[in-house]
């Protein structure tokens, strides 16, 4: 049973036709940058302080619950190889108002994702080089990704590729260094001896509570923005049926490694009580293994994560926008295509967003405020990307009971498991709204939803006339 997507206008020649160029080792790596955010390399220090040792468990239960998420977006994708990310199947199977909601507020996670992450990367330059003007490392950023990325689409894989792999060394080494710290007994200035014990002989694994446990998950949730970026790689995957299984099936693994094993190394040398949580808990651990290096060695991990982050924001908007143009829901300039296969038109449009929103916070200082604001709705909104998936697949599992049954990789848990996760994201929700700044995110974001109802209707009438004009 194949399933086609009504087009709203003729479908394009193959031409037109995005390039399947990105290999396994491709995809493999652009899952683990999508898993890995730079949230864990800065903002593991606070979630630390704030939830002790037990932030161990909050990261593998978030981690746990967007396993079963993707693996519902991984079933879909392979059910039809028309699919050519969740915005194909979420307008297919829930209607053509979520093929809208979900693209455009994909979109505009990213765009705000990356002018969080262009705005970094001036900052993390500036360690180097103090008297640089701050727009110079935003608009180099910008223009090198976009020009990038206009290449090929097998480039952006390369430099995904290699960004990601800067941020496994950096965390194998980590976890290396701490491990034979603890091993050697090294004691810190401090008179801190370095042991697994440090985990559970201060107040134990809770040291604050459930309440404490709790407020890990407020910070927690947003390192993990991203993980969902392999579906927007399908349609340029080679083999799609093996590469995809592949790198979703590996995101446990790479929650134990990257997450709870970084986690467990740092708080086995530094005791959660000592971690500071306004600096980098992985400088301060190469600094006590007397590496003087650490903070740039570190500065250099953290930028590249930053541009890694900024690179997949360039892609996957430019990606959103041709298959919203496809259904007709975006203009249809963005649906062509260079002599290069890539989506050129939405590229230079998400980069000229990514440049306005940078250069907007320069402009005007009072800005910062509200971007911290407006970073946390993003996150909010990567959410509400994830339950429409989870939607998705109930619709799926009620419409194509054929598909289904013929899927050589269903969903483990099936539709149990999506209610559990869409329950867990509602308790997200709810923890958000018990602190003040994310409880202001929360009143804030359904503007966009406003938004994108008002501006559906002038899409869908538009729809209708050109559908009436067919017909006539």
């Amino acid at each position: 049973m194949t399933v086609n997507l009504p087009p709203q206008h003729p479908v394009p020649d193959d031409h037109d036709h995005l390039q399947r160029s990105l290999s396994n080792r491709h995809i493999q790596l652009i899952a683990i940058g999508g898993a890995i955010g730079t949230g864990l390399f800065m903002g593991s220090g606070k979630t630390i302080s704030l939830a002790g040792p037990s932030i161990i468990f909050v990261y593998m239960i978030i981690g746990f619950m967007l396993f079963f998420v993707m693996r519902a977006m991984g079933e879909l994708l392979l059910s039809n190889l028309n699919y050519k990310s969740f915005i194909d199947f979420s307008a297919d199977l829930l209607g053509p108002w979520a093929g809208y909601f979900t693209g455009w507020t994909y979109w505009f996670c990213w765009i705000i994702t990356g002018i969080a992450d262009v705005i970094a990367i001036s900052a993390y330059s500036q360690f180097w080089f103090p008297d640089l003007p701050q727009w110079a490392p935003a608009i180099a950023c910008v223009g090198l990704l976009l020009s990038l990325n206009l290449i090929t689409v097998k480039m952006f894989g390369e430099i995904e590729f290699w960004f990601a792999m800067i941020k496994i060394v950096a965390i194998v080494a980590l976890v290396g260094t701490g491990l034979y710290m603890v091993m050697a007994g090294f004691q810190s200035p401090a008179g801190r001896t370095a042991d697994i014990a440090n985990l559970w002989n201060d107040q134990g694994m809770f040291p604050h509570g459930l309440m404490g446990f709790f407020a890990g998950f407020q910070i927690a949730v947003f390192a993990f923005v991203g993980i969902e970026l392999v579906g927007t790689t399908a349609a340029e995957a080679k083999n799609p049926e093996r590469n995809l299984p592949r790198a979703i099936n590996s995101i446990p693994v790479r929650i134990i490694v990257f997450y709870v094993l970084a986690l467990i190394t740092i708080m086995a040398v530094t005791p959660w009580r000592d971690v500071v949580p306004g600096k980098s808990p992985f400088v301060e651990l190469f600094v006590l293994a007397g590496l003087p290096a650490a903070a740039s060695i570190i500065n250099f991990v953290v930028l590249t994560s930053a541009a890694s982050s900024a690179n997949s924001g360039v892609f996957s908007t430019s990606r959103m926008l041709f298959g919203l143009a496809q259904q007709g829901d975006a203009p249809r300039s963005f649906e062509h295509l260079s002599s290069r296969k890539v989506p050129a038109n939405g590229l230079y449009f998400s980069c000229t967003c990514l440049l306005l929103g940078a250069a907007l916070i320069y402009v005007v200082p009072d800005l910062i405020e509200a971007f911290t604001l407006v970073t946390t709705v993003s996150a909010i909104l990567f959410m509400f990307v994830w339950t429409l998936i989870l939607l998705s697949y109930l619709s799926y599992r009620k419409q194509r009971a054929a598909l289904h049954q013929a899927s050589k990789y269903k969903m483990p848990g099936g539709r149990l498991m999506c209610w559990v996760c869409l329950a867990f994201f509602a308790f997200i929700l709810v923890l958000l709204g018990l602190e003040h700044d994310t409880r202001q995110a929360l009143i804030v974001t359904p503007l966009w939803f406003v938004l994108l109802t008002v501006t559906y209707q002038f899409v869908r009438r538009n729809r209708a006339l050109l559908m009436a004009s067919a017909d006539s």
